[in-house]
């Protein structure tokens, strides 16, 4: 009875967000999809789940940005817990293959 309610209470409690972040364009196609695969155990490691996730590939960025002027763009969509989204992006902040990141809750 008491696990039931905790699985209940911790569903309601993980909230939809969106994830846009921008590689470095030169990185190779396995470099780019170990670092999807390091942000994706960012998320399910702190009791997380990925819903989605789209490589929107290579764009121009609209100013430069550590000298570059392109960048792979990634789309996650996930659930966490609030404080969860605090400590992702300390953790993108800190990364060095992460060049920019924007993490949006999505109002349902």
């Amino acid at each position: 009875m008491v696990t039931e309610k905790t699985a209940i209470e911790t569903s309601e409690d993980l909230r939809d967000y969106e994830l846009v972040f921008v590689v470095s364009p030169e990185m190779s196609d396995e470099a780019l999809d170990a670092t999807i695969e390091k942000v994706g155990r960012l998320i399910t490691g702190r009791g997380g789940a990925l819903t989605d996730t789209q490589k929107w590939g290579k764009r121009k960025l609209a100013y430069p940005i550590k000298h570059l002027l392109e960048g792979n763009y990634v789309l996650l969509k996930c659930k966490m817990k609030p404080a969860n989204s605090r400590e992702l992006e300390a953790a993108l902040r800190i990364s060095e293959e992460v060049v920019r990141h924007l993490l949006v809750r999505v109002e349902s």
